[in-house]
Parts: C-alpha cells; sequence; structure tokens
C-alpha cells in the first residue's frame, strides 16, 4: 500500500540514519529540511553533502532517493527563545524540560511535510525521533505522534502514515542500525558528515564525529558510539503494549 516516504531529514545522526531506513524500504524516498533558525545551522550545509555521497556512491539507493526539499521557517525562531535559536546557555526551566526544547516544532514539520507529501502523492513520514534517548521533549514521544498521525490523516482525508524506526532505540542500537543498513562506510559517513551538536561546533573532530563534546546532544552521540566501538551488548528496547 505504501511506496513513498518523505523523511524529514535535518542532516544530523539520526535523520541520516531514517533516510537509510527508509531507502532500504520504499521504492521512492524524497526529503525535507527546515530553517527555523537554529544555531546549529552548520547541519543544513551537512544536508547536501550526505545526500551527495549517497548519490555517488550508494547505487541500490541513489536508484531511490528523490527531490529533496527546503523550508524556510525562521518565524518558528522568531517566537521561541530557546537555547536552540537564541545565544543562551542550555539549562532546565521551571517545568521540567531543557530550555533546548522548541515548542511546537515537531508537530509543524510534520503538518508541512505532510501538506508536501499531499500534493505528491506520498502517503509516509519519517522522522527520527526516540524516546529512548531523549531530553524529555514531549513532541518527540510515541503517543504525540500517533494522534498527529490521525489528525493529518483525518485533516487531509488521506491515509498519513508516520514512522519513527528510532523510537524505542538507545544511540548504541541506533549506531548498530546504521552498521546494518550500509556496512562501515555508511558508519564512517555518519561520523565524518553529519552534524548533531547544539552548539555548531564544527571545529573539533573526535572519534564518533565533530561537536562540542560537551552539550546533551554531544554527550548522547559519544557515549552510543564508544559502546557501539567496544561492542557492548544493550537491553532490548521494546514498544510498551
Amino acid at each position: 500500500m505504501h511506496k513513498r516516504a518523505l523523511v524529514l531529514f535535518s542532516g544530523g545522526q539520526d535523520s541520516t540514519t531514517c533516510l537509510a531506513w527508509a531507502l532500504d524500504r520504499y521504492e521512492r524516498v524524497e526529503t525535507i529540511g527546515f530553517d527555523y533558525g537554529q544555531r546549529h545551522s552548520v547541519e543544513l550545509a551537512c544536508r547536501q553533502r550526505i545526500l551527495q555521497r549517497l548519490r555517488q556512491h550508494y547505487p541500490a539507493w541513489r536508484d531511490r532517493l528523490g527531490d529533496d526539499h527546503f523550508l524556510d521557517l525562521k518565524l518558528l525562531g522568531q517566537i521561541s527563545e530557546t537555547a536552540m535559536t537564541s545565544e543562551k546557555a542550555i539549562e532546565f526551566e521551571q517545568n521540567g524540560l531543557p530550555n533546548t526544547f522548541v515548542p511546537g516544532r515537531n508537530l509543524l514539520f510534520f503538518t508541512f511535510a505532510a501538506a508536501l507529501a499531499y500534493r505528491r502523492g506520498i502517503s509516509v513520514l519519517v522522522g527520527g525521533m526516540c524516546e529512548t534517548d531523549y531530553s524529555g521533549y514531549p513532541d518527540c514521544r510515541d503517543n504525540t505522534l500517533k494522534a498527529l498521525q490521525v489528525s493529518l490523516s483525518l485533516g487531509m482525508d488521506s491515509a498519513l502514515l508516520i514512522e519513527t524506526p528510532l523510537m524505542w532505540l538507545d544511540k548504541n542500537r541506533t549506531w548498530e542500525l546504521a552498521g546494518q543498513l550500509g556496512g562501515n562506510d555508511f558508519v564512517e559517513l555518519i561520523r565524518e558528515e553529519t552534524h548533531t551538536c547544539y552548539l555548531g561546533e564544527r571545529g573539533q573532530r573526535h572519534a564518533w564525529g565533530y561537536g562540542c563534546g560537551t552539550c546533551p546532544a554531544c554527550q548522547l552521540r559519544k557515549s552510543g558510539y564508544q559502546q557501539y566501538a567496544a561492542g557492548l551488548p544493550t537491553a532490548p528496547q521494546d514498544a510498551p503494549e
């Protein structure tokens, strides 16, 4: 039933892994990215390098990889007083959420992606959200995205499927999934070309890739890679009943 997918592709580790996951499953895969005024906008340049390398070095995926779309959502950054969109130190707010949480971001991303998918005859939306290794963002939760899937399908009178292949994986298993999908070369591509650091630091290269090494995103990526490189097992993370 579902043959075409649209991947929310930021240029980060998770969305790049999800792109490979979609290319392994669907006949045609398109990508969509957003500029919302994020501090780590360096990832937007990474997007193009990653797409270029996929087309050059992965023939099976190249034949399935379709158009890339890019939307200007800077208005979101203008109404967001967060550490992701302003020069602020990363800390927790009084409500218990980190100030890297951009309210409404994923809801808007999927809504715009759904509008584009509708016009292009695409029925699957793929995102790299995760409940296992995450900062408590409410719009990354499985129940949020299931509810959004229902709302978008009803609102567009079209059966849309939201896929989140990393939802129950920790970062170790995300690295493992990348290796299963594309082998060591793909893992190396993720280390070298993707960007995850909240602060946009691209000047320092670590074993796990580029980043400041201290922000929450870098810490997760680092610890996951260290477990992956050491071959340490992880406890299975199953979706709740």
